[in-house]
């Protein structure tokens, strides 16, 4: 096997010049008009099911036909080349009554690439071709239930899909693929759990595998077939750490263009875009002309939107040659500065920016301090238990608080089969949840079915260095942020300079061992352990804020009331607002009212009446559990 070509130096390329990826593969495989005999070979005569269609398995019994397609989009001008994998996994192969072949259909695939590329790039000196081990979607989601009369149901759980990928990109890997594509995603959480696959794999290689991820938006809404927004969706799987982050399928160029657009702008990773050859017509096919399409993808070049591009469903090797003509002298995108504050996601987006204020945690969906829901659950009353979360989120709950921790309840189960429900409300799930559990295999069964970017509530030094660090790292593996409670081995810090301490060696462990980032690190001191009053919650923010030094500019600030007890959370960000004074806190307009900020309240959520909190405090309660 040839040396293959570096991620880092595709990196480079990617900043010096728009790389091109190659266009469909059924387009080209149905120009050949193929029939069931070539779909098989000796190994596959007797094979009782029908294989025409399986176009994943042409690799082994026509290669020349996937080399050859694969040769006329290099000739054309791209640089990236896809598998012939978009099914080759367990899970979609199982129409075929085919898992066993997962490995052998992989690795022929990328065997029929590297020659395609070793070929090419003899014959073209100083050229260099990119082996992108493609892995589509699956034929089936995790959001979502098939059974809409049993919205709690899923027919296919986050492990199983993590392990279908991993077998699948292990073998890509192995067979000599320089990368892998997740592409046409659809539901975030299958990314999630492929994203978590990968990790695994970097455990095994000791390395980091190189990745791109592509969305697939359905329609005009500028949403995925899950519900998400392209930015909600953008926020769940940043953490990957993608070498580009891509929109492909269901649309044409044209279609595409606002949501290109927004991707570049909040995008710190490359961009990639390749569109369909325009909608398809009365008979499902794709007539968009290459004229047409490179015209249209000319002008997203212009704008400096893109890194990368190339095509999908319809468009032929003379769509790319002439898209690559179109783009001679367009200067790639440059990645902006994009101040990375703490953001998380349901089907919404939520960023928590200098001028968002308080934020509202919902925290009513908690057995432990709601009777009411507690009595639901207990009684097995889902349905009205949702109505709990729907109330919580339209009275203005910016994130809702779910916890189970109850002895006559089955935690794991519980967390799993709320969560698949609030899945199936569009007007709950829209807003990002936060996971709050004592138990960590609670924590990890709602991490699972969470496809957007959530909190976990909580971890700590408690139990020790070692076990806060593993279950850092896998929080991070799932996407999600984390609470930090003032916790260490010796118990709950309850004096100011134990909680900053605590906090402290919390913060160099996260950033610095997994690499965290500090911005979906959340501390809770648990203010009601000192004295209350305004003096040492601004002490303690000070000492916080004095510990991140190096590191940390600023402090802002949230409130949440949880149980009858007052403790705030710190949100950790990289530069100081100007409008804030040194703990975080914004800068009074009036100097002469008492509190920071005070202001009236117009949120129904608050419970407080007239004004958030007393006079004096600027505090303002969040959505507190009633009877």
């Amino acid at each position: 096997m040839m040396e293959r070509n570096s991620s880092e130096c595709l990196l480079k390329k990617l900043d010096e010049e728009i790389v091109l990826l190659d266009g469909a593969m059924g387009t080209m495989i149905q120009q050949h008009k193929l029939e069931e005999k070539d779909f098989r070979n000796e190994a596959l005569a007797d094979h009782p099911n029908p294989l025409q269609g399986n176009n994943d398995l042409l690799s082994i019994t026509r290669p020349e036909i996937i080399e050859q397609i694969h040769t006329d989009y290099l000739e054309a001008g791209a640089r990236i080349l896809g598998t012939n994998t978009f099914n080759a996994n367990r899970i979609s192969q199982q129409d075929y009554s085919l898992e066993d072949y997962v490995e052998q259909l992989n690795r022929a695939s990328v065997d029929v690439a590297l020659k395609a590329a070793s070929r090419f790039e003899q014959d073209h000196p100083g050229e260099k071709v990119w082996i992108a081990g493609a892995i589509g979607p699956t034929n089936r989601t995790c959001s979502l239930s098939p059974d809409v009369q049993n919205p709690a149901y899923r027919a296919l759980e986050f492990d199983e899909i993590a392990e279908t990928y991993l077998e699948q990109a292990r073998a890509l890997m192995d067979a000599g693929a320089d990368l892998l594509m997740f592409e046409t995603t659809f539901d975030t959480l299958n990314l999630k759990a492929g994203i978590y696959a990968v990790e695994k794999l970097n455990d095994l290689y000791g390395r980091r595998t190189p990745v791109m991820l592509s969305v697939t938006i359905t329609d005009a809404s500028g949403r995925t077939l899950s519900g998400q927004t392209l930015e909600a969706f953008y926020l769940s799987v940043m953490h990957a750490r993608p070498l580009a982050v891509c929109i492909n399928c269901a649309l044409g160029a044209k279609e595409m263009r606002p949501f290109v657009e927004e991707l570049s702008r909040i995008c710190k990773f490359r961009v990639g875009v390749y569109p369909n050859a325009g909608l398809p017509n009365a008979m499902g096919e794709y007539d968009q002309s290459p004229g047409e399409f490179s015209g249209i993808m000319k002008e997203f070049a212009s704008l400096g939107w893109v890194n990368l591009m190339g095509g999908c469903c319809g468009t032929t090797p003379e769509h790319i040659r002439v898209l690559k003509e179109s783009l001679k002298d367009m200067k790639p995108r440059k990645i902006p500065e994009i101040l990375q504050e703490s953001s998380y996601s349901g089907l919404e987006a939520l960023r928590i920016t200098s001028d968002t204020g308080f934020l509202m945690i919902g925290e009513r969906t908690n057995v432990t301090g709601s009777p009411k829901f507690k009595k639901l659950v207990l009684n097995h009353d889902f349905e009205n238990a949702l109505t709990v979360a729907r109330q919580q989120v339209e009275a203005g709950a910016n994130l809702i608080d779910i916890n189970f921790d109850e002895a006559l309840l089955d935690g794991v189960e519980s967390m799993r089969h709320f969560l698949n429900l609030v899945a199936s409300e569009p007007d709950i799930s829209r807003v990002p949840v936060m996971i709050d559990s004592s138990k960590w295999e609670v924590l990890e069964a709602g991490l699972k079915c969470l496809q957007g970017k959530g909190v976990v509530n909580s971890i700590s030094l408690k139990e020790g260095e070692a076990e806060f660090l593993r279950q850092a790292e896998i929080i991070r593996r799932y996407g999600a942020a984390m609470v930090v409670m003032a916790f260490d081995e010796q118990g709950q810090a309850t004096s100011f300079e134990k909680k900053v301490s605590v906090c402290s060696r919390a913060y160099q462990l996260l950033t610095e061992q997994v690499g965290i980032p500090a911005e979906d690190i959340i501390f809770d001191p648990n203010i009601l352990t000192l004295a209350t009053g305004i003096d040492e919650h601004r002490r303690l923010r000070c000492g916080l804020h004095r510990s991140g030094e190096g590191n940390q500019k600023s402090v802002s600030r949230g409130e949440s009331q949880r149980r009858g007890e007052q403790h705030f959370l710190f949100l950790p960000r990289q530069q100081p607002d100007p409008r804030s004074d040194a703990f975080g806190l914004p800068v009074p307009r009036d100097p002469g009212r008492a509190g920071h900020g005070h202001r009236q309240c117009r949120n129904a959520g608050c419970l407080s009446g007239n004004s958030c909190g007393s006079a004096g405090t600027g505090r303002r309660r969040a959505i507190q559990p009633q009877p």
